[in-house]
């Protein structure tokens, strides 16, 4: 296939390539396909230039096939009538705008459905009317009827066979994101493990550091928290009993009307402030059964168990180990398992502004 690139075609080729029905599992990529997140040929020609932020999502389901026979994975594309082209869902990040909810935002705004992101894909680098732009992908699944109504942005929604989407998108760089769904498991789940926002200094609190609140930046930080974190639909909260632990969840939690409990194992009892107490067994246990029980879960404890959480976690999971496991405050990691064989799928990083 030649390169095709925004600033080279629309997709008259595209508009007009409606195939017949396609069983997608008999499509299977080889190796060639699967693309870095950022080839050598998409520099720009000027050297380094800050490349646009831009956010989607690939929205896929399973339906019945032909005649009731098994199921068959579909994708959403959508025609945009200025450009003639069929792409993904996806748009630039505002100013200020977190990565997860400018895709949560730009999928909604042009498929009338909401998204609930799922695992991480690698982002793809492109240039854009000379200038580099890095899109950042997820898969993800939608909750609700579509309200999509037909609009000069985007007239035409459909779901197609992942086999025949590829062949119907317009962008070399839209087919390598399908490329790379088909490459890792897309049924997962999200253990999200969150280190507290800002609570001040420990030295200025004189009561017990159980009963430590929030600061104003770390009230501020939790009220985004309750958009931020919706971006994986309501996950259950399993937090340290500890006051700015559960104040961190609390306005996601009421909010998105998501379970929430305290977990003693996630738990710093810090009575010698100079030697803080906690298990470590019971804490790794503990994550350990959340990270096998298939449930999306928010976990918010302490800066002294996140590295080792997480170290011990992705030991579990058969993962490598990155030597930058740490947090800081209001940060937190999404670890998204599979649903199958309960390994690793993916594995992100964020803080709460973004």
């Amino acid at each position: 296939m030649a390169e095709r690139t925004e600033t080279e075609t629309g997709a008259a080729d595209g508009i007009a390539a409606a195939a017949g029905p396609v069983d997608p599992s008999a499509y299977v990529p080889d190796e060639a396909t699967i693309t870095s997140a950022f080839p050598p040929r998409d520099t720009a020609p000027a050297g380094y230039m800050e490349p646009i932020r831009a956010a989607g999502a690939v929205l896929w389901r399973d339906v019945d096939g032909a005649d009731g026979h098994g199921k068959v994975r579909e994708v959403a594309l959508i025609h945009r009538p200025d450009r003639r082209d069929w792409t993904l869902p996806k748009g630039k990040v505002k100013n200020g705008e977190h990565l997860l909810t400018a895709a949560v935002r730009e999928v909604t705004e042009e498929t009338g459905l909401r998204p609930v992101l799922g695992r991480r894909i690698p982002p793809q680098r492109y240039l854009k009317s000379g200038w580099p732009k890095q899109v950042e992908w997820w898969a993800a699944t939608s909750t609700g009827p579509s309200m999509f109504s037909p609009n000069d942005e985007v007239d035409a929604l459909q779901w197609l066979p992942i086999a025949e989407a590829r062949r119907r998108l317009s962008y070399d760089h839209d087919i390598q994101v399908l490329d790379n769904i088909v490459c890792g498991p897309l049924e997962t789940f999200p253990v999200i493990l969150m280190r507290h926002a800002s609570a001040g200094e420990k030295k200025a609190w004189a009561d017990s550091d159980l009963l430590r609140p929030l600061d104003e930046v770390g009230r501020a930080d939790a009220l985004e928290l309750a958009e931020v974190l919706a971006a994986f639909g309501a996950p259950r909260v399993v937090s340290s009993a500890a006051a700015r632990c559960t104040e961190t969840m609390l306005p996601y939690a009421v909010a998105n009307g998501a379970q929430m409990r305290t977990e003693r194992a996630f738990t710093v009892q810090t009575f010698d402030r100079a030697n803080p107490v906690y298990d470590r067994k019971a804490a790794h246990d503990a994550f350990a059964d959340l990270l096998q029980d298939g449930q999306p879960t928010v976990v918010c404890t302490h800066g002294e168990l996140v590295t080792e959480m997480m170290r011990d976690a992705l030991g579990r999971l058969g993962a490598p180990v990155t030597q930058q496991l740490s947090l800081r405050k209001g940060t937190f990691w999404v670890v998204h398992v599979s649903a199958s064989d309960r390994t690793l799928a993916a594995i992100e990083r964020h803080t709460v502004r973004g």
